[in-house]
């Protein structure tokens, strides 16, 4: 009988997206996985690319980044929220993967607002934007719904998936595809999807499903730096840049390639190619 390792890896990530703050030992989550304790770790690592430890951490202050930018709450209930014993680790935790103190994130994410404000008096460009054509393109994997930063539940499920049946060699990056207006869509009914590229002939494994990218003329931002700082960028592209630049906005979801993931890169210098599509040039 064959070990279905995609829907244990599932599980296990199901689990931390579910409870960040929880335990999540070795025991419990080889529990998760239905796989010995002695052979769990070893499996998760070389499928996933990462230690269950650092899937942990890592969806843990991702959240606690979002949550310090958008909550008043003090930093000790923010370090239980998150699964925390006090600040003090909390924020040991906080500096060392984004290089800053929660405190100072929390500072600088409220002052984005004013800086948008002041590049917008001043008619300056707060990230790079190109005009390019791309080629229709096909993805594979996952839809999502709810809030958009919580995709990055289905991006550790697919990225199991795809680590489970070998195919990261005939992959060429990782997209997701954002479906809905936040602005007029409640956030737990935004629908998403997480892909990765792939060519034509690849079969649709089982359990996944198929998203075309249109092609054509797009807006390519380069968005650099963590997550938690997309939503003031679309507000900046979709505002200044929009309505200096003459150009229209297309009937097609935008979507982002990922240069880099967290995984692989501090936030800081995580690496996001945003596109907008544009309606054909009538000049």
């Amino acid at each position: 009988m064959s070990v279905d390792y995609r829907a244990r890896l599932r599980r296990v990530y199901a689990a931390i997206h579910d409870d960040p703050a929880g335990e999540h030992s070795l025991d419990a989550m080889a529990d998760v996985a239905a796989l010995s304790r002695f052979h769990f770790h070893r499996v998760f690592a070389a499928m996933t690319g990462e230690t269950l430890a650092e899937a942990v951490r890592r969806v843990r202050l991702h959240r606690a980044a979002e949550a310090l930018v958008r909550s008043e709450a003090p930093l000790a209930a923010l370090a239980r929220a998150h699964g925390y014993a006090d600040a003090a680790g909390f924020s040991r935790a906080f500096r060392a993967a984004y290089g800053l103190s929660p405190g100072e994130f929390r500072r600088q994410g409220r002052a984005l607002p004013e800086t948008l404000r002041r590049i917008t008096r001043e008619g300056g460009s707060m990230y790079p934007v190109t005009l390019e054509t791309t080629a229709p393109q096909r993805l594979i994997g996952l839809p999502f719904t709810g809030p958009y930063l919580k995709i990055g539940a289905a991006f550790d499920r697919l990225a199991a998936e795809i680590g489970a049946l070998g195919l990261w060699p005939r992959t060429r990056g990782m997209v997701g595809v954002y479906l809905d207006d936040p602005s007029a869509v409640p956030a737990e009914a935004l629908r998403s999807f997480a892909g990765v590229l792939v060519a034509e002939d690849l079969p649709l494994p089982e359990g996944m499903q198929e998203h075309r990218l249109a092609g054509g003329r797009h807006a390519r931002m380069a968005f650099r730096g963590p997550y938690a700082g997309m939503g003031l960028a679309y507000e900046w592209l979709y505002g200044s840049w929009l309505a200096a630049s003459g150009e229209a906005p297309r009937s097609a979801p935008c979507w982002e390639l990922y240069l880099n993931t967290p995984q692989s890169a501090a936030p800081e210098d995580l690496a996001t190619d945003i596109y907008l599509p544009l309606e054909d040039s009538h000049d």
